[in-house]
């Protein structure tokens, strides 16, 4: 079996695995047949970063943090559809993928979940929960802490590993001319700099913070420097 056949293989049994654990009557067809328009959107070929390799990454956070979450199958499937749509060229990635979310497990989730999972989407466009936490109740901003430093996590890996993330970035960014690029990455850098912590729990906060304040200076030194 190959890299990506083992890939795909491995995150359609988690969405198997947190779906079914919500509503136990799904089923086997109709997951499988969700997860293949799932997967054929997260290898669509703008993508560099934003593919299953990054849900893989997200997912092994997961599996370090589940036991502090209180709902973890609401956050994996957040997680597994937060970047189902995913083009470079719009702005609009976040509400469309969460829309998506809702159209697709609407059948099978309870209203409040449909709507826990869109709110969680929506706060990865700005990774500020304050800013729609009208859309959640104030219990569950625990949980939405830890998957927005999930999707942040990257930040604070090795520099290797960041440097890989940052390519990967620009390769999505193929149709932006360098000097557009580099104006426009080094303002979103910045702004995450101006962030007083890039993490909301203590455990990615300690673990992550200096790292990626770190990998974020070096980057934007090498940008402005090419």
């Amino acid at each position: 079996m190959n890299e990506v056949l083992q890939l795909k293989n491995e995150l359609g049994k988690g969405l198997q695995q947190h779906s079914s654990a919500l509503n136990n009557t799904i089923t086997p067809a109709a997951l499988e047949a969700l997860w293949q328009d799932i997967a054929m959107r997260y290898n669509e070929i703008q993508r560099a970063y934003h593919s299953l390799q990054h849900i893989r990454q997200l997912f092994g956070q997961f599996e370090q943090v589940k036991h502090h979450l209180n709902e973890p199958h609401i956050i994996a499937l957040a997680l597994l559809f937060h970047d189902s749509v995913y083009e470079p060229t719009r702005s609009d990635n976040e509400l469309k993928s969460a829309e998506y979310a809702v159209e697709s497990l609407s059948s099978y989730l309870s209203a409040e979940q449909c709507q826990y999972i869109y709110a969680l989407i929506m706060m990865t466009a700005s990774h500020q929960i304050g800013q729609i936490d009208e859309l959640i109740e104030p219990d569950k901003y625990s949980d939405a802490a830890y998957l927005l430093d999930m999707d942040l996590s990257i930040l604070g890996a090795s520099w290797s590993e960041y440097e890989q993330y940052a390519q990967a970035v620009r390769q999505e960014y193929a149709h932006i001319s360098n000097v557009d690029y580099h104006v426009g990455r080094v303002k979103v850098l910045k702004k995450l700099l101006g962030h007083p912590t890039l993490y909301l729990t203590d455990y990615y906060h300690s673990r992550l913070e200096e790292q990626a304040r770190e990998n974020i200076k070096r980057e934007i030194k090498i940008l402005r420097a090419s």
